[in-house]
């Protein structure tokens, strides 16, 4: 009888694992067009990746870049917000996953543009492009580079 009560026990534990997780994650803010259809499939990303997202339509996405202190330059169709950090444009959850776990001094995240082939815009053509760590001073540097 233990050792089955142990057994389930031990099911139970695994079963229960992945959901723990995913709820470690914070939740990610995502301010988005309410017709944009790409912002829709980077959230789904996101998503499948452990995130819990919020997504708020609004009439002006690039308000909540400007407030976040992202450059323009780096602009993308929609600006998320998580534990502090900006995440503009098609950021890989596993770039915001890999910044959650440094904390490094920046205001965020940005893929400017939508590059194809970056999460949200998968298609038959994938295009280089880099995922940008925003300094401070609106300064960038490489933080990961796609091919």
């Amino acid at each position: 009888m233990i050792k089955h009560l142990s057994v389930r026990g031990a099911f139970a534990a695994m079963l229960g694992l992945p959901t723990f997780a995913m709820a470690a994650l914070p939740v990610i803010e995502v301010y988005k067009s309410a017709s944009c259809g790409c912002c829709s499939a980077w959230i789904k990303h996101l998503e499948t990746n452990g995130f819990t997202v919020r997504a708020k339509n609004v009439e002006m996405p690039a308000q909540y870049r400007k407030l976040a202190g992202i450059p323009d330059a780096l602009g993308s169709c929609h600006t998320g917000l998580v534990n502090g950090y900006a995440i503009e444009g098609h950021v890989p959850a596993s770039e915001i996953k890999q910044l959650l776990r440094e904390k490094p001094k920046a205001k965020g995240l940005a893929v400017p543009a939508m590059p194809m082939g970056s999460p949200g815009m998968e298609g038959p053509r994938k295009d280089a492009y880099d995922v940008l760590l925003v300094k401070g001073n609106g300064s960038t540097e490489v933080y990961k580079h796609y091919k």
